[in-house]
């Protein structure tokens, strides 16, 4: 009775298109194709490969801070057209079109706890016009990093951006030198800044506050750089390393301190705050 027999075969890639678009997802790294709600479950780590997908802002803050824990600053901020920049398609409709999804700005911050150390918190969100650092992303960010230096706690950002924002040239270059200037101010009060680098982070904001952690954690897998492999390729007629600009490349090369698993983010960084912050207080 051999023929009553079915052997288990993992579901191919071409079995999907009589499958619902919102039941499934394919890994990217491995191929396999994974039921989203065990994916949700697995906080969007492929179980098969470990290959991390992409998130929003409000599922890291999900992921590091206790439930109901966080407040959220400045959630009324927009971003202008200082410039009045005109392209293919104007600034000012590019925005309306990213708050349209339900997003304020390329940041979200606030103050809230992480295994119950009060600490500041600022996560970046590439799904508003790539995460680009304007002027409002640099204001949040340091108003967020004052809120750390006034409560005498830790500050953590979570980085996902394209770099800065072209639209508005020079208003969003000076956001490097107002975050960076905010960072030294938390240094020198000895308060730790947890820099978590995601997928992607480029431009000026690794060429700023991203890289300037006490720590500097990196998710598996994220591209982590200033300009991208094929433009450097180009300026040094140089082929590049294989996996270069990846987080397990700068991690063998003393550029971040460690790549962390999405699952175990939380725990990790909440055992260095343990070692590092002298403000912390054990749990009665």
């Amino acid at each position: 009775m051999a023929w009553f027999r079915k052997d288990k075969q993992p579901l191919k890639a071409q079995d999907r298109r009589d499958l619902p678009a919102d039941v499934f997802d394919k890994c990217d790294g491995c191929g396999e194709i994974l039921y989203r709600e065990k994916l949700s479950q697995n906080l969007n780590v492929c179980p098969h490969c470990g290959h991390h997908f992409g998130i929003g802002a409000q599922d890291y803050i999900d992921i590091l801070l206790d439930a109901g824990s966080f407040r959220e600053m400045d959630a009324g901020m927009r971003s202008g057209d200082p410039l009045e920049f005109r392209d293919l398609k104007p600034y000012t409709d590019r925005i309306a079109a990213a708050e349209a999804k339900g997003r304020n700005e390329a940041v979200r911050s606030g103050v809230g706890t992480l295994d119950g150390i009060e600490v500041a918190l600022a996560v970046m969100d590439f799904g508003f016009v790539g995460g680009s650092m304007g002027s409002v992303v640099g204001e949040k960010i340091a108003r967020a990093g004052r809120a750390a230096l006034e409560r005498g706690i830790p500050f953590l950002i979570v980085t996902a951006s394209g770099g800065a924002r072209m639209q508005e040239g020079i208003y969003s270059l000076m956001q490097m030198a107002k975050t960076s200037a905010l960072l030294a101010r938390l240094h020198e009060a000895g308060l730790p800044f947890v820099s978590i680098l995601t997928n992607p982070t480029t431009g000026g904001v690794t060429a700023s506050f991203a890289m300037l952690g006490d720590v500097n954690l990196a998710e598996p897998g994220a591209l982590i750089g200033f300009a991208g492999p094929r433009v450097i390729e180009e300026t040094i007629r140089q082929e590049l390393p294989r996996g270069f600009q990846r987080a397990e490349f700068l991690l063998e090369h003393g550029m971040v301190d460690q790549v962390v698993d999405r699952r175990v983010l939380k725990s990790t960084v909440a055992r260095f705050l343990r070692h590092t912050f002298a403000g912390w207080r054990p749990e009665s």
